[in-house]
């Protein structure tokens, strides 16, 4: 699964199909978010090369400006929006002048996600509840190879997606083109129309905010996946005392039903208050039909949960130190959920 809106009719749009078992190459849109890597794309479409004016430009470079709209709108359906605008763009833009396509269009949606985020942090503010990006989700390991981390950049979790949002939009995009994708401060300067080190002081200053307001986290993704596992046997059993041992005693959950569904509009702190919220969710809505399972959500460990085959319910992301949980990220707004569900994802042609 990739992390660009895909394209149809050579613009861009999110959807795939979703399958509902593990072991399957993935689960949700063509534009997922989550590693950054494309389960479905490996070795796909390759950047155009500097200087690269052919009508195919865009289109080669999708996967790469997908990304980009996505890690800095955390929304598909936004990215998907920024990605049609980019197009127009293209089409329109007098291409004798592009002497390197690549950076002009990540320029263009760069602009575009900036405007985007302005109006985004206003709708936010409105928002019911607490607002959480929307998930991307995987079936598919293994570690990216340079080609692909170019052209998807690396993984950004749904917990730092989540912290994103307390940045400036100027920040945002400077720590997401630097630090995500790597590209120079020239490049990043002229897209801000900032001076080269003033985008560095932005990164540098979305650094130090992204850090303060992280939970602990472990970069080891075995010790990842076993609490995951842990926590997921636990709740299947609705034992407290078993999500109390892979809880950290600090956790927090965090969730987002948007008023659609039901779930808590603020943050629940404290492994008592949290496993006892988890137990009494399951005893009240799990069904004979609620299959939970393990993917990668964001390029991290998470459990997605069907309501009945093919139909996900849910998707939970998590943040683990020193064997236990610091933090869940759980997404029931079904809004957020249409790229991973066949029967509303938008088909790719």
């Amino acid at each position: 699964m990739s992390d660009d809106p895909s394209a149809r009719n050579a613009a861009p749009s999110t959807g795939s199909s979703a399958t509902g078992s593990t072991g399957r190459s993935s689960t949700g849109s063509s534009a997922t978010g989550s590693t950054g890597r494309s389960s479905t794309g490996r070795g796909g479409t390759e950047a155009a090369p500097a200087g690269r004016t052919a009508p195919d430009a865009f289109e080669a470079n999708r996967h790469y400006l997908g990304s980009v709209a996505y890690r800095m709108l955390g929304s598909f359906t936004d990215a998907e929006d920024v990605l049609q605008e980019a197009w127009l763009r293209w089409r329109a833009a007098d291409r004798a002048d592009v002497a390197d396509p690549r950076a002009f269009l990540t320029t263009v949606v760069t602009r575009l996600c900036y405007d985007q985020l302005g109006s985004a942090r206003a709708r936010r503010e409105s928002y019911y509840g607490e607002w959480l990006p929307e998930p991307s989700v995987s079936y598919q390991s293994g570690p990216a190879s340079p080609a692909e981390l170019a052209e998807l950049g690396e993984s950004v979790s749904l917990a730092l997606l989540a912290v994103l949002e307390q940045l400036t939009p100027a920040e945002r995009a400077a720590f997401v083109l630097h630090d995500v994708f790597a590209v120079g401060f020239d490049e990043i300067a002229a897209s801000l129309d900032r001076s080269p080190d003033a985008a560095r002081q932005l990164a540098s200053r979305a650094r130090r905010r992204v850090k303060d307001g992280s939970r602990r986290a472990t970069a080891d993704p075995s010790e990842h996946r076993q609490a995951v596992e842990a926590f997921a046997a636990a709740t299947a059993r609705g034992d407290i005392e078993g999500l109390l041992a892979v809880l950290d005693p600090e956790v927090v959950w965090h969730s987002d039903g948007g008023g659609l569904v039901t779930a808590g509009a603020r943050p629940v702190f404290g492994a008592d208050k949290v496993s006892r919220l988890v137990a009494g969710l399951v005893a009240k809505w799990g069904t004979p039909d609620t299959v939970i399972e393990f993917a990668l959500v964001n390029g991290e460990p998470g459990l997605v949960w069907y309501l009945q085959p093919g139909v996900v319910g849910g998707v939970v992301g998590f943040t683990v130190a020193d064997g236990r949980i610091t933090s869940a990220y759980t997404v029931v707004n079904p809004e957020k959920l249409t790229h991973l569900n066949p029967a509303t994802a938008t088909p790719e042609v």
